[in-house]
């Protein structure tokens, strides 16, 4: 049974990084085909897809936030993380990261995600 654990601080100051790493037991981020994602739910907003790392290393980020986001994995820990710099008290969310599959092959079009972390609130405030 695949689990996926989100870890870092909870609070984040304005203009600074936001880091945060996703730990996974129960299967191997390398496994053959899945995506590996970053998603947040803003305080009365919907769910925002931040990015993903594929099986086979490929990173894929929103246009929104590919300016000052990243997304890197540790295969030897069996982890994958994020970085976002440059946050805003609109970057203040909960952030998940979650297992899914792509429709096309590509991480454009990742669907059916199977496994959620529990999510980890992250405040931007001075």
């Amino acid at each position: 049974q695949v689990q996926l654990q989100e870890s870092g601080p909870g609070l984040v100051k304005p203009s600074q990084t936001l880091s945060l790493t996703c730990t996974v037991s129960g299967g191997s981020i390398t496994t053959s085909y899945y995506y590996w994602s970053w998603i947040r739910l803003p305080p009365g907003k919907g769910l925002e897809w931040m990015g993903a790392i594929a099986y086979d290393g490929s990173i894929y980020s929103s246009p929104s936030l590919k300016s000052h986001s990243s997304i890197s994995r540790d295969t030897s820990k069996n982890q994958f993380s994020l970085q976002l710099s440059s946050v805003t008290p609109d970057d203040t969310a909960v952030y998940y990261c979650a297992r899914g599959g792509s429709r096309d092959g590509s991480g454009w079009y990742i669907i059916q995600y199977d496994y959620w972390g529990q999510g980890t609130l992250v405040t931007v405030s001075s």
